[in-house]
């Protein structure tokens, strides 16, 4: 047992400054792998490359400097891993800081782990060495092959079970949300597990201390591994969250989408009935008055009158009044809107779905028609047909403009107000899966082409 002068009893060589920057190294890299890279593969491999050298060189160097600079030497490898993750990936400042502080308290804990195993299975084999650390003792006269042999199968499954774990944790398309309040929470999280981890080491004399070589090491690996288990459960709550967030909107356009369909429905059994009630009107003065001028003119009432009153006839209600609103906002936009439709394919989908399906689809190809400056060009074709087991949907439109895509296949919002827009693909992509079904986005010569294949 320690005594009351602060002591260690039996105390243990502290870990090699070698191995420490090869597990910062390593967890830097496992992040690299599982988050959204930004940077080309090429600038990765070379700012990793260059960061296990220097991260090697700042344990050397912090190793010699006075035990009352060891935090900042600490910092300043906290700062290598910083650039590392930031350049290797072209994260963000705030993205890249949480990405690092969740790299160093793994580092912490694969380190330490290692560690803590090496010095109980070296102490039970007996014969103590100098291949420690200077801060630390002696470590144990093993050959250098038994050593590295051990780091190698320790390392290799702890950073292969964190890669495991955490690449469903990120997103590999798509930048981490960082928010301010989750920064602050892992910076805190970070702070505290590495100075409880490490509070044996400055002080025996605290109620959380340590006082025997191997039960210090337990006390650092079984913190840093509440420390990582805390940061995952953060980042699994947000990930959430976020997944929810963003179902939330999908379901508040959804359910736009529908309203606007209803409004749509009634407005146009509203003008169908004008219509029917002008055609009798008109009948009857033609009837009435008989002079030529006068029998135009009514003649180009009416054909204005069947202009307002003529409807797509899919065969499916809801299809019928989607397709003649967008007709309308096609030709006040001067698009030429073609539709070819067999609505009857439709009977095994709820009104809401057909009605956010196809209006998502055809919104985002006026939206993309309308700024062709050719008229010409402004062009949309919808297609509904059955092919085999399943349900055909496409729709087409001519573009002209560079397309922005992630790895999804999600079109990025060309709208300043990212946050509130962009669900359309998405929308579409959520209701297709709901009935089993899958969407596929493809480009050829000037055409955007979007695909959703229903199973019947």
């Amino acid at each position: 047992m320690g005594g009351l002068d602060g002591t260690i009893t039996n105390a243990l060589p502290d870990i090699p400054r070698l191995y420490s920057a090869i597990s910062e190294w390593l967890a830097c890299v496992m992040y690299l792998a599982v988050i959204y890279r930004r940077a080309p593969l090429r600038r990765t491999m070379a700012t990793g490359a260059a960061g296990l050298a220097v991260l090697i060189a700042i344990q050397y160097a912090a190793g010699a400097l006075p035990l009352w600079l060891w935090l900042f030497g600490m910092l300043l490898a906290f700062g290598s891993m910083y650039a590392i993750i930031r350049i290797g990936a072209g994260t963000g400042r705030r993205e890249g800081l949480y990405i690092t502080a969740r790299a160093f308290v793994l580092a912490e804990l694969v380190a330490s782990l290692y560690w803590q195993l090496t010095t109980f299975v070296g102490s039970h084999l007996g014969g103590l060495g100098n291949e420690g650390d200077s801060t630390g003792g002696a470590a144990f006269a093993w050959p250098s092959w038994q050593s590295w042999l051990i780091l190698i199968i320790t390392y290799t499954l702890c950073i292969g079970a964190a890669w495991l774990v955490e690449r469903g944790n990120f997103s590999n398309t798509e930048p981490t949300a960082t928010t301010r309040q989750l920064l602050i929470g892992t910076i805190g999280i970070t702070i505290a597990t590495f100075a409880m981890s490490n509070l044996s080491f400055v002080s025996t004399n605290t109620p959380f201390s340590g006082t025997v070589g191997q039960e210090i090491f337990y006390i650092r690996t079984l913190v840093d591994f509440c420390g990582f288990a805390i940061l995952y459960a953060q980042q699994e709550q947000a990930r959430r969250m976020e997944a929810s967030a963003e179902l939330a909107s999908i379901n508040a356009q959804l359910e736009s989408q529908h309203q606007e369909y209803l409004a749509s429905k009634e407005n146009l059994e509203s003008i169908g009935r004008l219509a029917h009630d002008l055609k009798h009107q008109i009948a009857a003065l033609r009837a009435e008055v008989d002079p030529e001028h006068a029998a135009a003119g009514f003649e180009q009432l009416e054909q204005s009158v069947a202009e307002y009153s003529a409807q797509q006839h899919s065969g499916n209600p809801v299809l019928d009044v989607i397709l003649t609103t967008k007709t309308r906002v096609c030709a006040e936009r001067g698009i030429t809107f073609t539709a070819v439709a067999d609505g009857a394919l439709l009977a095994g989908m709820s009104s809401m779905d057909i009605a956010s399906l196809f209006g998502n689809a055809i919104d985002n190809a006026i939206e993309a028609a309308a700024k062709l400056p050719n008229p010409q060009q402004r062009l949309i074709r919808l297609a509904l047909y059955g092919q085999g087991r399943f349900t055909v949907i496409r729709v087409e439109n001519y573009y002209e403009s560079a397309l922005d895509t992630d790895a999804a296949g999600n079109l990025r919002t060309t709208k300043r107000d990212a946050a509130r827009h962009g669900f359309g693909v998405k929308s579409i992509r959520h209701i297709a899966a709901q009935y089993g079904g899958e969407v596929t986005i493809r480009t050829e010569d000037h055409w955007f082409v979007l695909t959703v294949l229903l199973p019947r």
